[in-house]
């Protein structure tokens, strides 16, 4: 029986992902190098790679940010009730229940054109809908809960006796954070920064719904990829979703070569 459920895991694994793989490199160079080249130097392509980095790098900050924020609150704040924060580990978890198709146009009815908030915001001379802070906040709502769910469990293990212990010494807040809670969640905080950019790059739901797919404008490169299967351009396709996968596949690779190296468990 081990060795029947060994083979099976590898032939689900050999399926799901290895077959789909190969096939996506067979069909990103099955015009050859040049009919790769051409499709990634496309001006609509270079575009949507560029705009895709743009909404990575702005995530991830934010992500950082806000995530480490949550994370410390909702194991350290003694200030909170035991019910406040099950809301907000509700509200944390969201994401995971909600499709990202749901939220993205949970986002157009709140922020959009016809709603008031988006009325008021274009009035002021800033679009949020079909625009570049709609895809941040639509892709940041996706990528929102893989910051806290990594940082959490660091914080919950080593505890508060440390921090405790540099307060009485009168180390202030940030002192306190950058010199004990800080290299405790290091790890925590770099893998969640790793699983946010790799997120990020695939995201296509809700960034679809919210960004409205406009060439040249709001186009991302996983929007671009289904506009592209969609006109049966299967060659561009495929080499815009090999470059997507690789550099996803290399980071994650990266991170757990380093892990390894600092022996970080």
């Amino acid at each position: 029986m081990k060795k029947l459920w060994i083979s099976l895991t590898y032939l689900v694994f050999i399926l799901l992902i290895i077959i789909p793989l190969i096939r996506i490199v067979t069909g990103a160079f099955a015009q050859g190098i040049s009919g790769f080249t051409a499709a990634l130097l496309r001006p609509e392509a270079l575009h949507a790679l560029m705009m895709t980095g743009a909404v990575v790098v702005v995530v991830t900050l934010l992500n950082t940010l806000f995530g480490v924020m949550m994370a410390i609150y909702l194991v350290r704040a003694n200030w909170l009730s035991d019910r406040v924060k099950n809301v907000l580990n509700s509200i944390v978890d969201l994401p995971y229940a909600v499709s990202p198709v749901i939220g993205g146009l949970m986002i157009v009815l709140l922020l959009g054109p016809d709603s008031i908030m988006g009325t008021f915001f274009e009035r002021s001379g800033f679009q949020v809908v079909y625009a570049f802070p709609g895809m941040v906040i639509a892709t940041l709502f996706v990528t929102f809960p893989l910051m806290v769910r990594e940082i959490m469990p660091v914080l919950q293990e080593i505890g508060a006796q440390q921090e405790e212990a540099a307060s009485t010494l009168g180390a202030y807040g940030w002192r306190t954070f950058w010199y004990v809670t800080w290299p405790s969640i290091r790890w925590a905080v770099i893998y969640g920064v790793v699983l946010t950019v790799a997120r990020s790059l695939g995201e296509f739901g809700a960034v679809l719904v919210v960004s409205g797919n406009i060439m040249n404008k709001t186009q991302t490169a996983t929007t671009l990829v289904y506009q592209d299967v969609e006109n049966f351009n299967v060659t561009a396709a495929n080499g815009l979703a090999l470059v997507l996968a690789a550099f996803s596949a290399a980071l994650l690779l990266i991170m757990e070569w380093s892990k390894k190296r600092k022996e970080v468990h």
